[in-house]
């Protein structure tokens, strides 16, 4: 088992995690902008702020140009100048399409983190940002 596929695990896990299984396309649109935060978050003291809208740019290129069901949203991500512009796109989306963009962009934008400064680093920066959410119960799991 490749380190990359386990952090992918835990990418996709976060995002259902945080989306939660009952989750519209807006609940899902969230999460996915909050992970993206919470990475800026994480990020932003290291590679400062034009080095995480690089990082986000190139990623949402990879991400449309490598994923065949999400090539139609290249022209129209290129054009969406910030976060807001990404989440209305996010928000016209199916839940499904919705999913696997989030999945694929964050993935990619974890891998092409890794390719800069390394793996260890990597899981480093980022750990934060998948264990909370991982190990919180969600709300439907608590016992009365």
């Amino acid at each position: 088992m490749s380190t990359q596929s386990e952090e992918s695990r835990q990418i996709v896990a976060s995002l259902a995690h945080r989306a939660g299984s009952t989750a519209d396309i807006a609940g899902i649109a969230e999460a996915i902008m909050s992970i993206l935060q919470d990475m800026d978050a994480a990020l932003t003291p290291i590679i400062g702020q034009q080095g995480c809208v690089a990082l986000l740019r190139r990623s949402l290129h990879l991400s449309t140009s490598n994923e065949a069901r999400l090539a139609g949203l290249h022209d129209r991500l290129q054009a969406a100048a910030d976060r807001a512009g990404l989440k209305a796109i996010l928000l016209e989306q199916t839940k499904g399409d919705a999913l696997l963009f989030g999945e694929v962009l964050l993935t990619t934008f974890y891998t092409l983190l890794t390719t800069l400064i390394g793996p260890s680093l990597t899981a480093r920066l980022l750990r934060d940002v998948w264990e909370p959410s991982l190990s919180d119960t969600p709300s439907q799991e608590n016992s009365p």
